[in-house]
């Protein structure tokens, strides 16, 4: 099997700052051949405070409606209402309170999982580049760099020697 040419190599990912292809990975103006990379993993850092804060807040906003049924439940026992007002009360917080929010709840519960996608740890690609260890990418976005770290493994599988005996 011979090796690609530059202009039929394959390409695996690219956003513009991060190429990866079956002939080179190139991250900004740095970049080694395939071939050069001999090993690939990754080092996680700590999470991040304020990623974890911001997750909080945005699971506080989305109570809101459980806080106005607290809140008219309160408001029922302080009045010694009977059952069918307590339940009453409850549910047109719980009406009002959605109806306040509007889409809100929607937008806060995409977000929410936008940051779970994106994660709230360090992330760093290790290459083993010709004996050497050199850190190749350094992000927050497990989103963006679960796809390049997915998209080198695939490029070094792909120009890794055939193993002798199989097909």
């Amino acid at each position: 099997m011979s090796r690609l040419s530059a202009q039929e190599a394959i390409t695996y990912y690219d956003d513009g700052a991060v190429l990866v292809t079956s002939a080179v990975v190139r991250v900004g103006q740095r970049g080694c051949p395939i071939g050069d990379i001999e090993r690939v993993w990754v080092e996680r850092g700590g999470r991040s405070w304020r990623v974890l804060a911001g997750r909080g807040g945005l699971a506080l906003a989305l109570l809101g409606t459980l806080a106005a049924a607290v809140l008219a439940l309160v408001v029922a026992v302080r009045l010694h209402a009977s059952g069918t007002v307590t339940v009453a009360l409850i549910g047109a917080a719980c009406l009002l309170g959605l109806a306040v929010l509007g889409p809100l709840p929607d937008l806060l519960l995409d977000r929410l999982d936008r940051s779970y996608a994106h994660g709230s740890a360090q992330l760093r690609l290790w290459v083993l580049l010709r004996g050497h260890p050199v850190p190749l990418l350094t992000s927050r976005d497990a989103l963006r760099f679960g796809q390049i770290h997915r998209a080198l493994r695939r490029a070094l599988e792909r120009s890794a020697p055939p193993v002798p005996g199989r097909h």
